[in-house]
């Protein structure tokens, strides 16, 4: 797999991930859900401070760590895939997933970086595209946005379950985003598939062909044999 193809990856996912954060920003209050498939999957606007699937990580300082952590993890994954993975001639399909872990990455890192300044506020009112500033936070402090929302199974535990017995449980409760996904996906299947997709060609080298020596001439083969019993 080449760089152009890993560019490639990351273009097409971070372009899904950002028109769907916008069309959902722009057209969505905040809270708002809408099914599309039966009950099973929704669309329900949310967004949190930078952590994958809705979590929290501190307050002010916490997401700013988080946003130059990402910042700084981005700028690192893209120099990995290309001094190490592409040249190394790892395979195809972990450069693939790494992509998509990078690609994910980046997804969320835009939100961070500039949705609070080129957005209005998320609540009762859908939010609108303003000038460069006039957002509802500053520089490197954006809210991520999710919307992805699978509540397949829900129900109430029975009263002899241990720590949540009798309490309802739903599956699958956390909102995310297409980000989110891209992440989760490249680690999993990196970490199932990992026997598969963690060698390279300097690990496995290619297997010669045995060296067979040409078969001796008939003619060649009894002037030897006549020589040989010469006194």
């Amino acid at each position: 797999m080449k760089l152009k193809h890993v560019f490639l990856t990351v273009f097409v996912v971070l372009l899904l991930d950002q028109v769907l954060k916008i069309y959902i920003k722009t057209q969505f209050f905040y809270g708002q859900e809408e099914n599309i498939i039966g009950t099973w999957f929704k669309l329900h606007f949310i967004e949190n401070e930078g952590m994958a699937f809705g979590m929290k990580f501190g307050d002010h300082w916490g997401k700013l760590f988080l946003t130059l952590f990402r910042l700084v993890a981005v700028c690192w994954g893209f120099f990995f895939i290309q001094t190490t993975l592409i040249k190394q001639k790892f395979s195809s399909g972990l450069i693939f997933c790494s992509a998509l872990i990078l690609a994910g990455a980046m997804g969320n890192l835009i939100d961070s970086l500039v949705y609070g300044k080129i957005f209005t506020e998320s609540s009762f009112h859908t939010a609108h595209l303003v000038a460069w500033g006039q957002g509802y936070g500053e520089l490197l402090h954006g809210k991520v946005v999710d919307m992805l929302y699978f509540p397949m199974m829900s129900g109430t535990f029975p009263t002899w379950f241990p720590l949540w017995g009798g309490e309802s449980f739903e599956f699958f409760r956390p909102v995310f985003n297409l980000a989110d996904f891209s992440i989760s996906f490249g680690v999993i299947t990196i970490l199932v598939f990992q026997n598969k997709l963690l060698h390279n060609q300097h690990m496995h080298p290619p297997v010669s062909e045995p060296v067979t020596e040409a078969p001796m001439s008939t003619d060649i083969a009894e002037e030897d044999t006549a020589a040989s019993i010469q006194p």
